[in-house]
C-alpha cells in the first residue's frame, strides 16, 4: 500500500525526528540490545514472529530503536528483511523431530511419552513481584543457583534422548480413523512476502498470514470464533514447544536426500493441533468425527498458536455468515504492519479531501435550509 509523499515542512519533520531521538537518549542510561534480547525474550520473539525473520540481535535492536513499540519494531524488521538476499530455501521442517521442552494434551491425560509441563505461567497467580524491583546481577546468580538446586531435588534433568522424536498424540486418533488423513502434498507454497494476497487463498497462504499476523489480532479473532462468532470450539489435542532443526540440501545431491543435507541450526517453535467435532452425513446417517486445526509459530507464544489453529479450521469452513470464517476479513485485518500503517496515515494531511467533504456538507445543509451558524463557525475556526 502506498501513499503520495507529503512535500513541505521538511525542517519541522527533521526537528520532530530529532525530538523523538532526544527523548530516547535523555534517559542517560544506555540500554544494550543484548540485554533486551536476554531480559525480554517474549517481546523479541513476538517481533521476530510478526517480522518473519529469526534474528534475535536484529529484533532486539529494533525494539531498542522503537522504544518498546512492537508494531514499529516489526515494521523495522520487515523493512530490514526485504533488503536481504535469499540464498537458499530450507528443506521441509519435520516437527516430528522436535526436541521438546514442553508438551501437553488437554484431550488425554495419559499420552505416549508423557506430559511435559515445562516452563509455563498457566498455573500461577498473576501478582506483581515487587521483590525483583531492585535486584542486581548478583541477586540473579544467587536466585538461579537456588532454583537449580530445588529443581534437581524434585525433578532430575530429563535425558537428551527422551526429548527427541516424541510421538504425536493425534497419531492414535488417525490410526483409528477418528481424524481425517491426507496424502502428502508437495505443491510449491505461495510466498506471501513476494505475492500479494488474493482470494480465495490456498491453505499455504492462510497459514503464512496467520503465523506472521499481529499476535493480539490473531488471538482476538480466534477468541471471537470460539465465543460464538464462528463454528470452532477446540480441544487442544497436543501442544508442543521446542527446537526444530533447519537444513538445506547439498548443491550436488538430490534435494530429498537425508544424508547430504547441511544443518544450519535450530529455531524454537510452538506447534498446536486442535480437535474440533464436526458432523457429516454418511449413508443417510449423521456421523461425528474430529477435524483438526493447525497452528505453528516461531518462538514460544502458545496463545497465538492455539488461536491460529482455531482460525485455520474456521477459514476452511464454507460459511461466510461468520466473519471469522471469511478469509478476506481475517487475513486482511490481522497484518500488523498494514493495519498500523493505514491507521497512522490518518494523522497525515488530508486538507484537500476534507475540504471537499466540508463543502459538500455545507451545500447539502444550505439546500435543505439555513446553515448560517455552521458557516460562521467554519469562518471563525
Amino acid at each position: 500500500m502506498g501513499y503520495v509523499a507529503v512535500s513541505g515542512g521538511e525542517q519541522a519533520i527533521a526537528a520532530s525526528l530529532d525530538l523523538l531521538e532526544l527523548q530516547r537518549v535523555s534517559t542517560c542510561r544506555a540500554l544494550d540490545a543484548d540485554d533486551v534480547a536476554r531480559s525480554l525474550p517474549c517481546l523479541v520473539e513476538q517481533v521476530m514472529s510478526e517480522g518473519s525473520l529469526w534474528a534475535p540481535d536484529i529484533a532486539a535492536l529494533a525494539v531498542k530503536q522503537a522504544r518498546g513499540s512492537v508494531e514499529e519494531a516489526v515494521f523495522l524488521v520487515r523493512a530490514y528483511r526485504s533488503t536481504l538476499e535469499r540464498l537458499y530455501t530450507s528443506r521441509t521442517i519435520d516437527t516430528g523431530c522436535m526436541r521438546v521442552n514442553r508438551r501437553i494434551s488437554a484431550a488425554f491425560k495419559d499420552i505416549e511419552g508423557g506430559q511435559v509441563l515445562g516452563a509455563t505461567r498457566d498455573y500461577s497467580h498473576r501478582l506483581i513481584d515487587f521483590g525483583i524491583a531492585d535486584e542486581d546481577d548478583g541477586d540473579l546468580r544467587e536466585t538461579a543457583r537456588v532454583l537449580r538446586e530445588r529443581l534437581e531435588q524434585v525433578a532430575p534433568p530429563v535425558g537428551e534422548e527422551s526429548l527427541e522424536a516424541v510421538p504425536k498424540v493425534l497419531d492414535y486418533l488417525r490410526h483409528i480413523g477418528m481424524t481425517p488423513t491426507f496424502e502428502q502434498d508437495d505443491t510449491e507454497p505461495v510466498d506471501i512476502t513476494k505475492t500479494p494476497l488474493a482470494f480465495p487463498a490456498p491453505r499455504s497462504v492462510v497459514l503464512q498470514a496467520l503465523t506472521r499476523g499481529l499476535t493480539q489480532a490473531v488471538v482476538a479473532i480466534g477468541y471471537a470464533a470460539i465465543r460464538g462468532f464462528g463454528l470452532s470450539h477446540p480441544t487442544v489435542g497436543e501442544l508442543r514447544r521446542g527446537d526444530v532443526p533447519v537444513t538445506i540440501a547439498s548443491a550436488d545431491s538430490d534435494a530429498a536426500s537425508e544424508d547430504d543435507a547441511y544443518y544450519l541450526g535450530s529455531i524454537p517453535v510452538v506447534e498446536v493441533e486442535s480437535l474440533i467435532v464436526s458432523d457429516e452425513v454418511v449413508d443417510g446417517r449423521h456421523v461425528s468425527s474430529l477435524d483438526v486445526g493447525y497452528g505453528l509459530v516461531m518462538g514460544g507464544d502458545e496463545s497465538k498458536a492455539i488461536a491460529m489453529s482455531v482460525l485455520d479450521h474456521s477459514l476452511r469452513a464454507d460459511d461466510v455468515r461468520y466473519p471469522t470464517q471469511d478469509q478476506e476479513f481475517v487475513l486482511t485485518h490481522i497484518d500488523g504492519v498494514e493495519a498500523t500503517g493505514f491507521i497512522s496515515h490518518l494523522k497525515l494531511p488530508h486538507y484537500v479531501t476534507f475540504q471537499s467533504k466540508l463543502d459538500s456538507a455545507l451545500r447539502s445543509r444550505r439546500d435543505g435550509g439555513p446553515a448560517q451558524d455552521l458557516q460562521n463557525e467554519v469562518a471563525h475556526a
